[in-house]
């Protein structure tokens, strides 16, 4: 599994202390330094089933300043992509990839029922 995050967000900070806390191994990676590529983030859209406007840190102030809210709607999905790609403060955090799923941001339960040992 690899566990994507920024490390100065708190809610990064609670999803890595939650998964040391419950002996989950995972790769860690910066979502500053390292951000997801284009067809990362496609495959984990299709992984996730969600809809791509979730993957988008709409609390962010990148996702604020550029105005994004108002422009999402107009977009297709590939300029969703590549505009995701292009900065990783846009992603929604954290993330937690494996092998056959995609979870975005921490909700506690959603992780522990789909971590179960």
């Amino acid at each position: 599994m690899t566990f994507i995050c920024y490390p100065k967000c708190t809610t990064c900070q609670k999803a890595q202390k939650w998964l040391d806390e419950n002996d989950i191994s995972y790769t860690f990676r910066d979502i500053k330094t390292e951000n997801p590529t284009y067809e990362e983030l496609s495959a984990w859209h299709r992984r996730s089933g969600l809809p791509l406007k979730k993957f988008f840190n709409t609390s962010g102030l990148l996702y604020k300043s550029m105005g994004l809210k108002d422009k999402l709607p107009q977009m297709s999905e590939d300029e969703m992509l590549k505009l995701l790609a292009a900065d990783g403060m846009l992603v929604k955090r954290p993330l937690l990839v494996g092998n056959d799923f995609m979870l975005v941001g921490f909700k506690e339960a959603e992780w522990a029922e789909r971590l179960k040992k």
